[in-house]
Formats: structure tokens, C-alpha cells, sequence
């Protein structure tokens, strides 16, 4: 029991809900924060899964992190949503909200600081999702990003806002990084991050997160490969190369790129699924819905743990402390927290990459800064930033495209992204 205190004594202090040990402990200011745990949990992520109120508003006054994942790719906000506690709820949305402020506007200078040791220069990214099926190409997305920077100055405009009723909106919005600050061509004040009321969610809000399904999106790249693509006849074949906007490149394949969205549904009544299955895919974002028509999927409900007669709300399967903070114990399928029903949904794509090694623009100094300035505040933004830091061959990728592996039915194609470079400047 001593040696697990000493090992993880902010976890061990949660778990008990020991609200005084635990404020104790973190004043002393000895211990990381957001440590991960023997089962793959930060002290408040285990106090949110076990449902300890107590342990949460004390770790989130000392600033601990809402947004990390756990070791199954489901942050606070989510875990929270399982409990079905709106109190809960409520505390970790207002503070993830103040967080992300205190992040957009406290990342926003050493970004701007990179860019402006980096030569000026405007370019366009293009993205647009194709289908072949009839009909389909109509609903499908496309934007194309106009970034233009000087100095420390960067201004991106796009005309794509977001989805409703199976309709794309469309409108002129620009995002403008001006020094220390980030504003809307739409929007005329800036609200302070540092007032954490302000950021606190409204009772609508919260009983639609609770009567809606829990979803996250990633890309699998455990078994992406890449390789180059090849070009001519059997026994006279070649590495192939293309030029892309009068860029020589050459051309990778990447296999085994696999998109899986995992959605959990415990805590959703049975007249809420019902609810949600008539609204119609409600498991899915619009863009996932629309590539619905032409999938291959793999539904998988996990498998439920046995409860026994001393199991809890939080705890269904009587899990002992020695056992959880014991690394070597195999839980098997037992974990804490309310039984989970996940069922998890698989597209497989092979990609295609066009990389240039003469580009003028360089991909670490100018166009990843961006797109973390845009990754800030648009989780579209985020997922390009994950595939671009995958170990990428070198060069730097003018079009990188991907096609969706189906069986038995038309295949939909999805031209993910193209950097098109209208014009550049290095003065």
C-alpha cells in the first residue's frame, strides 16, 4: 500500500477522494500534475472516471490539464459525458474552454516570433473531397486557404464556415495574427481569456452533450508505410515522377492509412439512442456521414466486464487499489469507470503523396507554423497537423491525395490537400 502511496501519491489520494492529502500534496509543488498513471490516467482523469467531484475542483484550481488523452484516446471532457453528471460536465467544459483561451492567445507570439525570422511569402492551400458516386459530388466539401504573410503578420482567409442540414456554409471569414493578437474580419471584440465565469457552458449546452453520443476521430499510423510509386511496364518500371504546379516531384504511396471513429454511448437512455438513430447518423460528423456512402466499416461493440455483488457505480468490477496501481496485474477487460459501450468504425485508404525537393517554401519555418495557428482553433487544421508529422519522406508535399479502399462498391475519392503556390515572395 506504502510503496503505491509514494509511487503515484496524487492518484492514490484520488482515488480515495482524499481532498485535504491531495491539496496537501499538490501545494508542495513535488509532483507532475498530469503524470500518467499505472493504467494510463492523469490524476484528473482518474477523478473524473471514478466520479469524484471533490478531487476534480481541487486539481483543476491548480491548473490541472483538461485536454490530455488518456491511454485509450478519450480525454477529460469525454470521460466526463460518461459519468451522466452535469455538475460534472459543467466544471470541466468551463475550464477545457478557459484553457484553450489561455493556449490560443499565449501560443499565438512564439508562432508569429517563427514566422517572422521566416522569408515573406503568399500561398494557397487547396482541399476538396471528390466522390463517384452520383449525386454525391454535390454535398461534398472544398476550400481553398489564401494565406498571406509579412513580417510578423499573417492573414488567412477561407469561405467555408462550417455544415447544417446537409448543406456546406459558405460565407468570407479571415483569420488576421497581427503581433500579440488574433481576430476575426467577422468579429470586432476579442473576449479576455483570464475571466473563467465567462467561459462557463450554458444548461442547453450541457443536456445536449449528455443526450448526444461520445465520438472521437483518429488516424490509425501504427502500420502506415510509405514507398515509391512506380511508373512504365513489367521489367522496365521506374520511380515515378510527376510535375504538380510546374514542380517536379516525386511520387510515395502510403499503405495501410486507416481512419477509426470510436463512439460510446453509455450513458445515453434508451429513448436518446432512439432519438439519435432517427435524426439519422448521429454517431458521425457531416463529413463522416458523407463518406458513409461508399465505406468499409467494422462495427465493434466492446466487450462487458462481469459485475460482481461489491461493484460501484464508478467501480463496476470491485477493482481493490493494490490492483489498479499494481502495473503488473493484467485487469484483463476490467477497468473503472461506467461500463463502456463503444463500438468503433474503420475506413482504410492508400494515399498518394507529390513531394518536391526545389520548393521555395520550407515546410518546418513557414507552412507548419500556420497550420498551428490554424490548429489552435480548428480541429480540421489539428488532424492535417497529426498526418504532416508522420515521419513524411523528404521533400516537401505540393498534393497529397487519398482513395478509399471498398469492396463491392464505387470507390470515393478524397483529394485531402494541395498546396498550390500562386505566387511567392523572399524579400
Amino acid at each position: 500500500m506504502g510503496k503505491f502511496m509514494e509511487e503515484f501519491p496524487l492518484h492514490w489520494h484520488v482515488w480515495h477522494n482524499e481532498v485535504t492529502e491531495l491539496r496537501k500534496e499538490l501545494a508542495r509543488l513535488e509532483h507532475d500534475l498530469n503524470e500518467i498513471g499505472p493504467r494510463g490516467r492523469t490524476p484528473l482523469h482518474l477523478a473524473v472516471t471514478l466520479g469524484h467531484l471533490e478531487s476534480v475542483k481541487v486539481l483543476l484550481q491548480f491548473n490541472a490539464d483538461v485536454n490530455i488523452e488518456n491511454k485509450k484516446g478519450w480525454n477529460v471532457v469525454q470521460e466526463a459525458i460518461s459519468t451522466g453528471d452535469p455538475e460534472l460536465v459543467q466544471l470541466i467544459l468551463q475550464h477545457r474552454d478557459f484553457q484553450r483561451a489561455a493556449s490560443r492567445i499565449g501560443g499565438i507570439p512564439e508562432l508569429l516570433e517563427k514566422l517572422r525570422q521566416a522569408p515573406d511569402f503568399y500561398v494557397e492551400m487547396k482541399w476538396e473531397f471528390t466522390s463517384w458516386v452520383p449525386l454525391m459530388s454535390r454535398l461534398c466539401p472544398h476550400d481553398t486557404y489564401k494565406v498571406y504573410k509579412s513580417g510578423p503578420n499573417v492573414r488567412i482567409d477561407t469561405t467555408l464556415i462550417g455544415f447544417d442540414n446537409m448543406n456546406w456554409i459558405r460565407g468570407n471569414r479571415s483569420y488576421i495574427f497581427r503581433n500579440h493578437e488574433m481576430a476575426f474580419s467577422e468579429v470586432l471584440e476579442v473576449q479576455p481569456y483570464h475571466d473563467l465565469a465567462r467561459m462557463t457552458p450554458s444548461e442547453d449546452a450541457i443536456a445536449a452533450r449528455l443526450t448526444s453520443p461520445i465520438t472521437t476521430t483518429y488516424i490509425d499510423t501504427d502500420k502506415i508505410e510509405f514507398s515509391r510509386s512506380k511508373a512504365g511496364i513489367w521489367g522496365w518500371r521506374h520511380d515515378k515522377v510527376e510535375v504538380i504546379n510546374d514542380y517536379e516531384c516525386k511520387v510515395f504511396s502510403a499503405s495501410n492509412v486507416q481512419l477509426v471513429t470510436k463512439t460510446r454511448t453509455e450513458h445515453l437512455t434508451k429513448e436518446d439512442k432512439e432519438r439519435n438513430k432517427a435524426d439519422g447518423a448521429p454517431f458521425a460528423s457531416p463529413l463522416q456521414s458523407l463518406l458513409g456512402a461508399a465505406e468499409q466499416h467494422e462495427e465493434k461493440p466492446e466487450e462487458q466486464p462481469v459485475v460482481n455483488e461489491e461493484a460501484t457505480f464508478t467501480n463496476p468490477t470491485a477493482i481493490k487499489p493494490e490492483e489498479y496501481f499494481n502495473k503488473h496485474i493484467v485487469l484483463e477487460n476490467r477497468d473503472v469507470g461506467r461500463p463502456k459501450e463503444v463500438s468503433s468504425k474503420i475506413q482504410k485508404f492508400r494515399a498518394t503523396l507529390w513531394l518536391s525537393e526545389n520548393h521555395p517554401l520550407s515546410m518546418q519555418e513557414q507552412v507548419l507554423p500556420i497550420i498551428d495557428l490554424m490548429a489552435i482553433s480548428n480541429a480540421h487544421f489539428a488532424k492535417l497537423r497529426d498526418f504532416i508529422m508522420l515521419q513524411l519522406p523528404a521533400g516537401f508535399p505540393i498534393k497529397i491525395g487519398a482513395l478509399e479502399v471498398t469492396l463491392m462498391k464505387p470507390h470515393s475519392e478524397m483529394r485531402i490537400i494541395s498546396f498550390l503556390t500562386a505566387q511567392h515572395s523572399t524579400a
